[in-house]
């Protein structure tokens, strides 16, 4: 008989019914998310109701149609890994920043097309850089999403920031009841059910939700059947010189954040992750902020929420979260399915993310078990990057007084702590030792202080 060669977990097709189960909790997990750009963004411009719903719609389309190009990918654009595409908020600032100041939306989405060509061209060169993040700048990177991401669970299980009840004892309650689901789904049930614990725990909530009173679906009865995003509906772009050059440092920013998301996944999937591999998710990354200009939306990235969803849930098929990508098109061209998933209330979403977030912050660590920490600088990089990330988490306000464009990358946690880590491991492991440095044990970046023993990466074309 002849030998097959067996196919990676990456690859791997589950049954439908677990397809769609898997896809719809990646798609519960990044929802509220997804939705937040447009609504901050339309809100600060105060656009009427009607344009805030089309924004929300075409957002909702264009994250599928992203997350279908990474997971499923074409010719050179694609990952091919298990990574969920939405609206990044390193833009939001910006973005406000143009929309209110007299560019209003057409200055907004020129702006992002030039951006997202610009992530396009530049994708090759961070393709070879990959060689600067070994162990201990990924471990120390995904650690930072991890943590840096407990306070959008915290605020969810609260009741969601702004909220009128915000705090209240029911909505932890509630948080806690999802949390304790999932957790005992995870433990106690049957393999598949525990695949989906996040969904179950979720459903779970949803049940205790509605009687008592934490939702309101009358927004799905005002919501149409049908709606297609048309490009460019809100005008003709217009391409401003001080919003291009904002939007190009949003650009840099979110292909750090996104080489990290990919980083964090590829440890997490057993598929190391590729120079050409991120030189592909990355051109995937432009391709799809360059649709999100013509089609009435905004730049695109790595959702780190779903990357604690495949740790958590150990399913490593990047055709689950094509299964999502395909579900968030169905979102988006039908806006009454997108209203009832709107209408899951904030604790439900934030019982569940405490435990998805806190387990990418885990792996980090587990990364970081891998490196060596005895004779060498690689603490200190550890420490003072995850202190920086951590800096804007813990005090927003740090960097209000500083130039909008040090605003945009500082204010990320992430963006600000891998641009730490990535600098303070040249510094320590790459320029020649001098005097009073401690000298880098054998095993080089991979296993602690130096450049001696660290294996070359094997040259692909990008």
């Amino acid at each position: 008989m002849a030998e097959t060669t067996p196919v990676h977990p990456v690859d791997e097709i589950p049954p439908t019914r677990q397809l769609a189960a898997f896809g719809l909790q990646h798609v519960l997990a990044m929802y509220a998310g997804a939705v937040a750009v447009p609504l901050i963004v339309g809100g600060a411009m105060k656009l009427p109701p009607a344009d805030l719903a089309y924004l929300i719609t075409a957002d909702l389309l264009v994250c599928g149609i992203a997350t279908l190009i990474q997971c499923v990918g074409f010719w050179r654009f694609g990952v091919r890994l298990p990574i969920m595409q939405g609206c990044t908020f390193a833009a939001v600032s910006p973005m406000v920043l143009i929309g209110t100041t007299g560019g209003g939306l057409p200055a907004i989405y020129g702006s992002v097309i030039v951006a997202g060509l610009a992530i396009m061209l530049l994708a090759p060169v961070f393709g070879r850089l990959l060689r600067f993040f070994p162990p201990l700048v990924t471990g120390t990177v995904i650690l930072i999403i991890g943590v840096s991401l407990l306070p959008v669970a915290g605020n969810w299980a609260a009741g969601g920031a702004g909220a009128e009840d915000f705090g209240e004892p029911r909505n932890l309650a509630l948080a806690a009841f999802v949390l304790v689901v999932v957790l005992g789904v995870q433990r106690f049930a049957p393999v598949f059910l525990s695949r989906i614990a996040v969904l179950t725990g979720i459903a779970a909530g949803l049940a205790v939700a509605v009687p008592l009173g934490f939702t309101d679906f009358a927004g799905v009865g005002d919501a149409d059947w049908v709606g297609i995003s048309t490009p460019f509906h809100f005008g003709a772009p217009v391409f401003e010189a001080s919003a291009i050059v904002s939007m190009l440092v949003v650009a840099l920013v979110c292909m750090t954040e996104t080489t990290g998301d990919f980083i964090a996944v590829g440890e997490l999937t057993g598929r190391g992750l590729k120079p050409r591999a991120l030189a592909d998710g990355l051109r995937a990354d432009g391709l799809s902020t360059v649709l999100g200009g013509v089609f009435n939306t905004f730049p695109y990235t790595a959702y780190a929420q779903n990357v604690g969803l495949v740790g958590m849930t150990r399913v490593r098929s990047r055709w689950v979260v094509a299964a999502a990508g395909g579900i968030l098109v169905l979102l988006g061209l039908l806006p009454k399915l997108g209203a009832v998933v709107a209408a899951i209330p904030a604790p439900v979403l934030g019982g569940a993310g405490l435990v998805m977030f806190g387990t990418v912050a885990a792996s980090g660590l587990r990364t970081l078990a891998e490196v060596d920490f005895k004779g060498n600088h690689n603490l200190t990089v550890v420490a003072v990057s995850v202190a920086i990330g951590l800096l804007p988490v813990g005090v927003p306000t740090v960097y209000d007084e500083f130039p909008d464009w040090f605003q945009t990358v500082m204010h990320s946690g992430i963006s600000a702590g891998c641009l730490t880590a990535i600098v303070l491991n040249l510094l320590f492991n790459h320029l020649p030792a001098r005097g009073g440095s401690a000298v880098a044990e054998p095993g080089g970046l991979a296993g602690g202080g130096g450049e001696e023993g660290v294996e070359k990466p094997r040259e692909e074309s990008v």
